[in-house]
């Protein structure tokens, strides 16, 4: 071989790999935190707490301001994320009991709700995975006992659990997961664990990581030295829990060291990344204002949440989006990303935001945003007066969102209300007897909606209701 045509090799070789570094299927972080609320972070314009690393993020990305989580709790919203389906079709319609509450105060039998995701409906780590990435969970799971059943290669720290039951400080005790020493704290014991997984990664094909973090789910805890940091800062009219916003704290460190780990392998600059919550916060832990409701119900409070997403030298570094969208879109945007078909015969209710991200084309203004909730939860405590009564956070009911309208419906009773969210994003001002046209407009988009899904409904009455008993309870907690 000739001088000139090793030469000529070793170009035609280095352009091969350049090439094929370039076009690689993209890999995947997706970063969902357990019950953030949609204003609980620094970008999102907190002045209270305390997230420096997801900030960074944020202005290396796209914001997303009017994210919705697919439910307005934790399993639901998990089981449509990660099959891209609504609620009526997988039939995870609420974290175990569909019958929350004292039964005097429940109009309505709920429906049947499944506790867990049938492992055959494909997800999309299953697609994944056989498309040829290697797939890993971290952190909770709570629609199955083992996400290794359902597309995860490894899992750490997943199981049916939907939080620490023995709290974040070690033992945590949690099924399948080696306990650290004692006094370890769970969210730096995840993300040093996904540090270890990313330092191991055969960088000749691609990943999936999916960091479900359990924090800020209860029970709130935090590292004193935290604790203490936030006790001496001035709290905003809003955001004022000192332990809340050391908890959110450890999850910006934990997300900061998850990146750095990325970028000193040099994966971060092909790395999709999405930080995201899976519904709202909770009202007396974080004020969820302006904004109305807080985890378990279905206005604004329940289901907005957070979104980033960066996808170097696809999304615009700093830009923010108002377009509604929904974590029934990840589903089909993760397969987008990584080229896959999605398969014939599973129906899904997202869209892609690929086109949104790599060429600005906007979704449509007139896109059909759909919830439902068959079933009931009680209020916390006294909670949030500011959902549809102080009994509950949700009773059964189904919503929908075209354009800046929303409606809810109820469907113990009936009762119809409607909100223009660009004037009024509290839904303080029920306007459904003020435009009756568009009150029957959506009320029939979402019947039809409903119809197409097959969605069960309550199966009727409920012979325990007792209304003298329901308006005593509600005449106590207004006069408390």
């Amino acid at each position: 071989m000739t001088p000139l045509t090793r030469i000529t090799l070793s170009l035609c070789l280095s352009l091969f790999q350049a090439t094929a570094k370039e076009t690689a299927s993209p890999n995947i972080l997706f970063i969902n935190a357990d019950d953030l609320g949609w204003g609980d972070l620094g970008f999102m314009g907190s002045g209270y707490y305390e997230t420096p690393h997801l900030d960074r993020l944020a202005a290396s990305g796209a914001v997303f301001t009017q994210a919705y989580a697919a439910a307005a709790n934790c399993a639901p919203s998990r089981a449509s994320v990660y099959t891209g389906q609504a609620t009526p079709r997988h039939g995870v319609l609420t974290v175990g009991d569909p019958a929350r509450g004292r039964a005097e105060h429940r109009r309505l039998i709920p429906a049947t709700n499944k506790a867990h995701l049938d492992p055959t409906i494909p997800t999309f780590p299953k697609l994944l995975q056989q498309a040829g990435y290697r797939t890993i969970h971290v952190g909770k799971w709570h629609i199955g006992e083992d996400p290794t059943k359902t597309g995860f290669d490894v899992n750490i720290g997943g199981s049916e659990w939907g939080h620490p039951m023995n709290g974040y400080f070690s033992p945590y005790r949690i099924p399948g997961f080696e306990d650290g020493p004692e006094g370890e704290y769970l969210t730096e014991r995840l993300a040093r664990d996904t540090v270890k997984a990313i330092q191991t990664l055969d960088t000749g094909k691609p990943f999936l990581i999916s960091m479900q973090f359990y924090s800020p789910h209860t029970p709130v805890q935090a590292k004193a030295e935290k604790i203490a940091h936030f006790e001496a800062k001035r709290p905003t009219q809003v955001h004022a829990n000192p332990v809340y916003a050391a908890m959110i704290s450890h999850l910006d460190e934990a997300v900061g060291e998850i990146l750095a780990a990325l970028e000193g392998r040099d994966l971060l600059g092909n790395t999709v990344v999405i930080f995201t919550s899976d519904n709202g916060g909770i009202h007396r832990f974080s004020d969820q204002s302006p904004l109305r409701g807080e985890k378990g119900s279905y206005y604004e409070g329940g289901i907005r949440v957070p979104l980033v997403i960066r996808w170097p030298g696809k999304t615009e570094a700093g830009s923010r989006s108002e377009s509604p969208v929904t974590g029934l879109d990840f589903f089909p945007t993760f397969l987008e990303v990584a080229g896959i078909a999605t398969p014939g015969g599973h129906a899904t209710d997202g869209d892609s935001l690929v086109p949104m991200l790599t060429g600005g084309k906007a979704l449509p203004a007139e896109r059909e945003l759909a919830w439902h909730f068959p079933v009931y939860l009680q209020a916390y405590g006294k909670g949030n007066a500011a959902t549809h009564d102080p009994l509950f956070r949700s009773r059964p009911c189904g919503v929908i969102r075209i354009g800046s309208w929303k409606l809810h419906e109820f469907f113990e009773d009936g009762a119809l209300e409607l909100y223009h969210l660009g004037s009024d994003p509290g839904e303080r001002r029920n306007v459904a007897s003020l435009f009756p046209d568009e009150t029957k407009r959506l009320h029939e988009k979402l019947r039809t909606w409903r119809d197409r899904l097959g969605a069960p409904m309550p199966i009727g009455p409920n012979p325990a209701f007792d209304a003298e008993a329901e308006a005593s309870a509600i005449r106590a907690t207004i006069i408390d």
